[in-house]
């Protein structure tokens, strides 16, 4: 009878979460349950796996509508009948078609023995049913049926109670949802965009006592129920199976490439190396993985083909046969990685290879991955944004017509303070983690053995590919393995940065001869110093932080860094204890010999994931693959935390049963769960410090064509304005945008560097390429008449121009330019591009005034159309630094009380304890050297630091492991210089 339930899948429309459908079922006594969202089967597999488990048949289908009109319902009778739902719920949300409306000649299904369509009352006359399709008759439309001659079909009619909502509470926030999804005010909700208030869980006696004069819909509705049969298949991997013509050719494909690398990447005489390649082999092929890591290896000889860089890490980069294969560059016998975080004999699923690709290169690679495995088996990865407290306050607070001020107010406040406020808090924790809208995730690809669609729907994001409609959960859960192809800027930068060095040097570098770096003096004196901006992740104050504080200078401690840095690890206290133990090995106390044996190599702190399964199965007793599972429960792989809290009690059991203390097995875990929750696994960190190497050398020999090739890929983690102080530092002359020298993007010129009109705020896109060819096929500009007659630019973007410099190779002052513009263009003129005449006509000439530019206004100008200026910031603020203490000189002042004159780059909030909110501040000084600060929570509450400038700071200098920092006791904004405009 339950032929059209709704879960919150039904984006923006449904209530029930798909366990709570299943549980209210059970509560309700049914035993049977059809789920059927709204245009999608987003969540048919949990629906499917939850019904197994509490012994309800599962039905599954899809409500088919366009916009609020409802059309049909779909249910599956059999898998084909599932596969043909999929596609046809694909072909129209990809082609963004509207669904076909009911009509005598529409058939749905190929066989009608695959599905059944359920048309609501009077969506379509009874005498033109098809075989497999029904009306669905709802209990307040039952007095209907005395106006219809319904007996002649009565073995078409079928029950339909649509369970949207479970009660008046859920109705309202369903209301609330429906608002949202149509951006409009609650009280301009029209009504169709409602579901009925009484969509609710009715339970089965009433439904029997509603339809007691028509009992036969009710046996026609069991019917229905008792001829589906779906068979969902979870224990299967449904990953593709075979790269070549079978699994024993892959088999011999695989050792025949992997044997061919191991002589590439070592000697012969290697007998370790040797025998973990064949353990390796074996154990793949034993676990049925040949075929993934053929997939891997073809996708990254694509790449190699086409000369796009890639980086590859994740648990696959532990594997010896990925780094034979060059999927990966890091030698796990070099880095001695554990063998078992990449696979083991009770792990089945295989290892995760994230393969990085330059941010311009990856949508090819995946566009190739769709055209080499077929698109039938191929799709990007979905998933789903949720409901969190920033956007419930934000949408509710739209959706009840609150100012935005109000909204923003909320961020801040401890509790509703008054009725709008008050309901949203209300009725918002309701909806806290409701799936918001279809979404993909940021890097995973799906390849299937047999058809994607046999699995679930597709639609189409605006990235251009087809997505599947289930997320990451759902496929590992039914055995479909992910392919990661990430996409990032730090390779973007590094092949821009080599182009560059060749354009200006001639120079060519083997930017993976990272061995050479690895050694390199110059390049070691660089990470020590933490000199590292825009160096691929050890940019960021806190990275640059600890660098400082373990002095490193060497690639083993720096692929420790990279993991001890991650979020979690510092509040446990672990990231300390680690800095403290590196630099004081004689004084380490091993909390159990064993920690000592296993992990000696990171002084008995729990450095990476690997470490995590070691100390889970040499002390707490856990199996190789209940320490994995352990793993990734604390990575966050599985939605619940259920499993998680089930191992920590068998690790508690298992530890005690080894004869551990209680106490020691409670700080074991403690710190286990500290770093298991964020750290990397060793290759991963060390794959991320290989790249890091890359950048550092670049950065080191070439630092003007590096910072250049940072600035022009964008997204580090400072602004753009930061890398233009970086560059500065280099000694690099930086010019204004140029009409006759700059392209889009940063460029050098004769060893200078040329501002990219890409940075010129509100130019326009049409008149920034528009330039640059006319450039290309005419020459250079003249003049500033010139360029207006070539080029036919409106008054407002010549004025940018002239404003941020891009005529100063004239000689002649803006505002002379600036006036002889408005002149020129005064006139109204063809906005189109102008064509050289072909009889040059003579410019006006202009009488020459003693108009000047003050260098000043020049900072200004390009302080508003650049966003920053691009000399030192200091020229701007209006007081003399001489008169303050300086960054490099803080050691002298330890525990004293100073105060410094600082421009500000970046702040970190945290959250103490006791829930309060404190600052680390980064800023810069008048020598550009770097000052970190520390805000604790009082000095955060009165000196509140939100926004960009100068500052003086006053505060008592601290020292952390050798690096000074301010600890801020007063804060006050120094004030910029007056603009002085030059006499007119």
């Amino acid at each position: 009878m339950y032929l059209n339930c709704k879960t919150y899948f039904s984006f923006t429309y449904g209530t029930f979460s798909t366990e709570g459908l299943v549980k209210t079922a059970i509560d309700k006594g049914v035993t049977a349950l059809a789920l059927t969202n709204i245009n999608n089967t987003y969540d048919i597999w949990p629906f499917v796996k939850s019904c197994e488990k509490e012994g309800i048949k599962p039905v599954v289908g899809v409500e088919i509508r366009n916009k609020n009109k409802l059309l049909y319902i779909l249910i599956a009778a059999n898998n084909n009948g599932l596969a043909w739902i999929h596609q046809f719920i694909s072909r129209h949300q990809m082609a963004k078609l509207p669904f076909p409306e009911p009509a005598s000649s529409l058939k749905l299904f190929e066989e009608a023995w695959d599905g059944f369509v359920i048309y609501p009352f009077g969506g379509k006359p009874l005498d033109q049913l098809l075989p497999n399709e029904r009306m669905g008759i709802r209990p307040a439309e039952i007095t209907k049926l005395f106006s219809v001659d319904w007996k002649p079909y009565s073995d078409r009619l079928v029950v339909r109670q649509p369970v949207t909502v479970q009660n008046k509470t859920y109705y309202n926030l369903h209301r609330l949802l429906r608002a949202i999804d149509c951006n409009v005010l609650l009280s301009n909700l029209p009504a169709d965009e409602c579901c009925d208030p009484d969509e609710t869980f009715v339970s089965p006696s009433e439904l029997i006592q509603a339809f007691k004069q028509y009992p036969f819909i009710v046996t026609n509705s069991y019917k229905l129920i008792d001829s589906c049969k779906v068979e969902m298949d979870f224990k299967t991997d449904k990953t593709k199976q075979v790269y070549g013509g079978s699994r024993e050719d892959d088999r011999i494909l695989l050792e025949k490439l992997a044997t061919d690398g191991f002589s590439r990447r070592y000697k012969k005489t290697d007998k370790v190396a040797w025998q973990r390649l064949q353990a390796e082999l074996k154990i793949i092929n034993d676990l049925g993985f040949n075929a993934y890591f053929l997939i891997n290896l073809d996708i990254v000889r694509y790449a190699q083909f086409r000369k796009f860089y890639h980086v590859g890490r994740g648990s696959g980069a532990n594997s010896i046969v990925a780094y034979c294969l060059n999927i990966t560059n890091v030698d796990p016998i070099k880095l001695n990685l554990y063998f078992e975080r990449f696979l083991n004999p009770e792990r089945t699923s295989p290892p995760d290879f994230d393969i990085d690709f330059a941010h311009t290169d990856r949508d090819e690679v995946m566009d190739y991955i769709f055209k080499r495995f077929g698109t039938q088996h191929v799709a990007l990865l979905g998933s789903f944004p949720t409901f969190k407290r920033d956007k419930i306050n934000l949408e509710l607070g739209k959706v009840f017509g609150l100012p935005e001020e109000e909204i923003k107010a909320m961020r801040h406040a401890n509790g509703p303070v008054d009725e709008f406020t008050r309901l949203i808090y209300q009725y918002g924790r309701l909806m806290y983690g409701f799936p918001s809208n279809p979404s993909l995730h940021p890097c995973g690809m799906l390849i299937t053995e047999k058809p994607i669609l046999n699995y679930c729907s597709l639609f189409m994001p605006p990235k251009g590919f087809p997505t599947a409609l289930m997320d990451m959960f759902t496929a590992e859960d039914i055995g479909i393995n992910k392919f990661d192809i990430l996409s990032q800027r730090g390779l973007s930068h590094i092949r821009e940065a080599q182009r560059l060095i060749k354009e200006q040097h001639n120079v060519s570098i083997d930017i993976h001869d990272t061995d050479k770096f690895m050694k390199d003096p110059n390049v070691a004196t660089q990470i020590r110093n933490a000199n590292s901006i825009g160096c691929f992740y050890i940019e960021s104050p806190a990275m640059r932080q600890l660098l400082k504080k373990l002095r490193c200078d060497d690639y083993i401690t720096l692929v420790a860094a990279s993991s001890i840095i991650r979020p979690g690890v510092a509040q446990s206290g672990m990231m300390r204890e680690y800095i403290y133990r590196y630099h004081h090995r004689d004084k380490i106390k091993y909390i159990h010999p064993l920690f000592e044996e296993h992990l000696s190599e990171t002084f008995g702190v729990m450095v990476f994931q690997e470490d995590v399964i070691k100390i889970a199965h040499y002390y707490g007793g856990l199996s190789l693959g209940k320490s994995d599972i352990l793993r990734r429960a604390m990575s966050g792989k599985y939605r619940s935390n259920n499993q998680f809290m089930m191992i920590k009690e068998e690790f508690m059991r298992s530890a005690a049963a080894m004869g551990h203390k209680h106490l020691d097995s409670a700080e074991v875990w403690r710190q286990m769960e500290s770093f298991g929750g964020y750290s990397f696994n060793k290759a991963h960190s060390a794959s991320f410090a290989v790249e890091s190497y890359m950048s550092l050398y670049l950065k080191t020999y070439y630092p003007k064509e590096f910072m250049v090739a940072v600035i022009n890929n964008f997204g580090g983690f400072y602004s753009t304005e930061l890398y233009f102080i970086e560059l500065l530092k280099t000694g690099a002359t930086i010019i204004p945008p140029c009409v006759n020298n700059s392209q889009i993007l940063t460029g050098i010129v004769n060893g200078q560097v040329y501002t990219g009109l890409v940075h010129v705020k509100d130019l326009r896109e049409q008149l920034r390429e528009g330039l640059i060819e006319e450039r290309n096929t005419n020459g250079p500009y003249l003049d500033l008449q010139d360029f207006i007659r070539r080029v036919g630019p409106g008054l407002a973007q010549v004025e940018i121009l002239i404003s941020v410099g891009a005529f100063a190779f004239t000689g002649r002052s803006k505002k002379q330019m600036l006036w002889e513009a408005s002149i020129l263009l005064a006139k109204p003129k063809n906005n189109s591009k102008t064509a050289i005449a072909l009889f040059d006509e003579a410019p006006i000439q202009f009488q020459e005034s003693q108009q000047t530019d003050h260098p000043l206004d020049d900072l200004y100008d390009q302080m508003e159309i650049l966003g920053f200026p691009l000399t030192n910031p200091f020229n701007l603020v209006d007081a003399d630094p001489a008169l303050f203490i300086k960054a490099g000189n803080l050691e002298h002042y330890h525990k004293k009380i100073i105060t410094v004159l600082v421009y500000y780059i970046a702040r970190k909030v945290a959250v103490t304890k006791n829930d309060d909110q404190m600052f680390f501040g980064t800023f810069l000084d008048a020598e550009l050297n770097w000052l970190d600060t520390v805000h604790f929570p009082d000095t955060a509450k009165k000196y509140p630091l939100h926004t960009a400038g100068f500052y003086k700071i006053t505060g008592k200098v601290t020292d952390d492991f050798g690096v000074y920092s301010l600890e801020v006791h007063h804060m006050e904004k120094a004030t910029y210089k007056q603009r002085s405009y030059a006499e007119l």
